[in-house]
């Protein structure tokens, strides 16, 4: 009797994604510093409208999936395919989409962080990070970044690494974590002071209320800072202040804004408190 071929075993990141595809988790792979790939021509150099660290698809109408929480995955056919087959090459880790399992991941950044949530949130199924741990809830809710100093949501429409299947039960999504995120969440609510100015006098609408003009601002900004080989404190203090150079005059800077801002400072590694101070000495240095 012929015997069935085996499986064959697919080392390395790739098969790490396909054994989680396998249990229905949608997955994608990462570049070096936690950034997914743009995986089509089409979306090469940004041209789909996407932000330049490539965390938030942009409106493409690609014919493959493309790139962020947006290429998440769970076809073996896509994932071994041509349009990722130069990235596993390239890949440093595998992300899933935490919200596309119905999954809430509690991202802790470090150690008051953890035990924030040992004081506040119901135990359930941890994973060691690097510095920190994700607490994971069944239950999938709108993310967010910095809630808390050194907390994130991550569940729809973002992505977090995968690390390990982790330790403990897994339980349900807590409605202390859901209270964490409001309709417009910023960590410009902690800081010294506020963007509180007036748009210049002259007549017409400001230049920078045009969406497309801010917008490309801030993403830049945001590349700058995600992009930092070294110095990241000087780096974020010099954005902040030609952001704010560019855009604090006007009143056209909302607290969703700066939150990107901010959100990407603390992915290198910032905290709040060293947000708000680089924040604040740009106010001070220009006048505002």
């Amino acid at each position: 009797m012929t015997q069935p071929a085996p499986i064959r075993r697919v080392p390395g990141h790739l098969g790490t994604a396909l054994k989680l595809a396998a249990s229905r988790v949608p997955v994608l792979p990462l570049r070096a510093g936690k950034l997914p790939f743009g995986n089509c021509r089409a979306c090469a150099g940004n041209a789909c409208g996407g932000r330049p660290n490539m965390k938030t698809p942009g409106p493409c109408h690609c014919p493959r999936p493309c790139h962020a929480w947006a290429a998440a995955t769970t076809d073996t056919a896509t994932l071994t395919g041509p349009a990722w087959a130069s990235a596993w090459k390239q890949t440093a880790a595998v992300a899933y989409h935490p919200g596309g399992t119905g999954l809430t991941v509690v991202d802790l950044d470090h150690a008051d962080a953890i035990t924030w949530a040992r004081d506040t949130l119901p135990a359930t199924r941890t994973v060691p990070t690097t510095r920190g741990e994700h607490w994971i809830y069944q239950g999938a809710m709108q993310s967010a970044n910095a809630v808390r100093d050194g907390v994130d949501i991550k569940s729809s429409m973002a992505y977090a690494r995968w690390l390990s299947p982790g330790t403990g039960t897994m339980t349900a999504l807590p409605d202390a974590v859901r209270a964490l995120v409001v309709k417009e969440t910023s960590p410009v609510r902690t800081a010294h002071r506020a963007v509180s100015v007036s748009a210049p006098d002259g007549g017409g609408e400001c230049r920078h209320r045009t969406p497309a003009y801010l917008d490309r601002g801030i993403a830049m900004a945001e590349q700058r800072i995600t992009e930092a080989p070294s110095a990241v404190h000087a780096t974020v203090y010099r954005t902040f202040l030609a952001v704010l150079a560019a855009h604090g005059r006007c009143g056209c800077l909302t607290g969703a804004h700066i939150g990107r801002l901010f959100a990407a400072a603390q992915a290198k590694g910032e905290t709040v408190r060293h947000c708000n101070d680089a924040w604040t000495n740009a106010l001070t240095r220009l006048g505002l």
